[in-house]
């Protein structure tokens, strides 16, 4: 199983954490840069360990200080074979709807850079559904809609073939929404994520995130959609590969 979305960088005890996701059966995490010494820290990461991969980018809620003038510093680090995508970056109308101007600035300056370099894009996008679409839609590459929690775009995301990737926010009660969005993603475009340290499944909510409870997510994906985990589980492996361009 893989993690497609964890912030190992915002962790304690990285090592220890990726024993017990191994433990577990997760064998790979994608950890996210959120800016350039995030991104650093995250290649670094990657870098000393197995079945680890980074994605560098600077995501949208800097768009309004000097980090967002650093995008160039991106290009710096994606020479590495350890970086797999661009992100995360996006537009977020709930933290942030002041500063949406300069947020899709910076989004399209990563979209520019993950273009020019045949890159994925990792996407963060809340209460921003249509401004998303908008700003995605002259991209040509593969696009990865993390934390998937804004049904209004799954439309796009379904006509453009954009992957979609669940958190454990599609575990809680009242997310029926995002298990009925779930049903209606195509086996190929699935991903499942734990965007750790943030947004712990229900079965251990309250808790610190890490990559082994993307198990929780995957559980509850699969009921959703009448699989057996396994066999989904074997799918965003897949999936993964296709997206971020890994080997298997």
């Amino acid at each position: 199983m893989i993690d497609t979305h964890a912030h190992l960088d915002a962790l304690e005890g990285i090592d220890e954490i990726l024993t017990r996701a191994r433990d577990a059966g997760v064998t790979r995490v994608v950890t996210i840069g959120t800016g350039i010494e995030s991104s650093r820290r995250a290649l670094a990461i990657a870098a000393e360990r197995p079945g680890v991969y980074a994605v560098v980018g600077i995501d949208p809620h800097q768009a309004a200080t000097p980090e967002a003038s650093k995008v160039g510093e991106l290009r710096e680090l994606v020479g590495h074979p350890c970086v797999v995508a661009i992100g995360e970056t996006g537009l977020d109308g709930h933290h942030g709807a002041e500063t949406l101007h300069e947020q899709r600035a910076l989004l399209d300056a990563q979209l520019a850079l993950a273009s020019d370099l045949g890159l994925a894009v990792v996407i963060h996008s809340r209460a921003a559904s249509a401004e998303t679409a908008a700003a995605l839609a002259p991209f040509p590459g593969a696009v990865i809609l993390h934390c998937f929690s804004e049904p209004d775009l799954l439309e796009p995301a379904l006509e453009r073939g954009y992957f979609v990737s669940f958190a454990g926010n599609v575990t809680y009660p009242k997310a029926q929404s995002l298990r009925d969005a779930a049903t209606r993603v195509p086996i190929d475009r699935i991903l499942a994520e734990t965007d750790s340290p943030y947004l712990a499944p229900q079965p251990v909510r309250g808790q610190r995130n890490e990559p082994l409870h993307v198990l929780h997510t995957l559980a509850a994906l699969a009921e959703a959609r009448g699989q057996a985990p396994n066999e989904l589980e074997l799918r965003i492996d897949e999936n993964a590969n296709v997206a971020f361009g890994l080997g298997s």
